[in-house]
């Protein structure tokens, strides 16, 4: 019987791309993998996948019974619901230590760096498995992707390493301009809903018993999507109320700029504001700096909690 390897839901392409080059390395290993996702694939994946000629994963929602590897999360709000049923055998991560547990020991590569794709490199390595180039593009995307080429305070030098390396097996030099190709694809909002746009990169999260959701949306220019604000808050709005949320917060992260729009519906705005600073007026607020929700918004928001 095969095991399951997937990302957290709304999955970005580090999730994506994780379960792809970990199923690799794993049946290199000898283990029967496949690659699995719980959500939607996001125009920036679709970009990647397209480029380097792989198909997207099966899309998977329940596990109960299975054999899983988890990459990219360890938190119950961003796993199957039926997770508990599962035989977790492994975790690849680059968060915070989440609240899953298992019942069996586990092998766990969780390393504080920009990117899972990086630890998955990491892991090629001591294993001495050969990357193909398809896989090695896609991951050096992945890792792109998640450091913000390099921008966010999340990468590491073993991040830069890991993507000259995968550059020189795929075989291109100039990874920053393909880079500037994917976030721009990843910046097209024509025709999306504004749940989709909510949810391509969301997240649910357990802070100390509070439901608190955040998103967030990496673009070239946020400025495009100045006359939908009220369309995003509407949902918003929705999305609370469907998941009894405490806050949901949406960043609008401009990588040109180098920072963040905060939109925010709370309970308590007062935790928002004190977590960042901040006053939080028509429900808005400028993070300058910030590009990332793991180290720039996780940490200073949960404390509030």
């Amino acid at each position: 019987m095969s095991t399951y390897i997937f990302g957290h839901t709304n999955p970005d392409s580090d999730s994506i791309v994780g379960a792809i080059s970990l199923a690799y390395l794993k049946n290199k290993l000898g283990e029967d993998c496949v690659a699995t996702r719980q959500g939607d694939i996001s125009p920036e994946t679709e970009f990647i996948l397209n480029k380097f000629n792989t198909n997207a994963p099966e899309l998977k929602t329940s596990y109960a019974g299975e054999k899983v590897y988890l990459v990219d999360f360890s938190d119950l709000a961003q796993a199957p619901k039926d997770i508990k049923e599962a035989t977790i055998l492994g975790i690849v991560d680059h968060h915070k230590l989440g609240d899953i547990t298992t019942d069996t020991p586990l092998e766990c590569w969780i390393r504080p760096i920009g990117c899972s794709n990086t630890v998955i490199k990491q892991m090629f390595d001591y294993y001495k498995v050969d990357i193909p180039e398809n896989i090695a593009g896609m991951m050096m995307c992945a890792i792109l992707s998640d450091t913000v080429i390099f921008k966010s305070p999340t990468c590491t030098k073993e991040d830069t390493k890991a993507v000259k390396e995968l550059s020189q097996i795929c075989g291109i030099e100039d990874y920053k301009a393909l880079a500037m190709e994917m976030f721009i694809a990843k910046s097209a909002v024509d025709g999306a809903s504004a749940r989709n746009l909510n949810t391509r990169d969301y997240k649910a999260f357990d802070m100390n018993g509070t439901k608190v959701g955040i998103g967030q949306l990496e673009m070239v220019d946020i400025s495009v999507l100045d006359n939908r604000i009220d369309e995003l808050f509407e949902d918003m709005k929705l999305m609370k109320a469907e998941d009894s949320l405490h806050t949901i917060a949406i960043l609008l992260t401009d990588i040109m700029e180098e920072g963040s729009r905060l939109l925010v519906l709370s309970d308590d705005v007062s935790k928002v504001e004190n977590a960042f600073n901040v006053k939080i007026e028509n429900n808005q607020a400028w993070l300058d700096g910030v590009l990332s929700r793991k180290k720039q918004v996780i940490p200073f928001l949960q404390p509030q909690f």
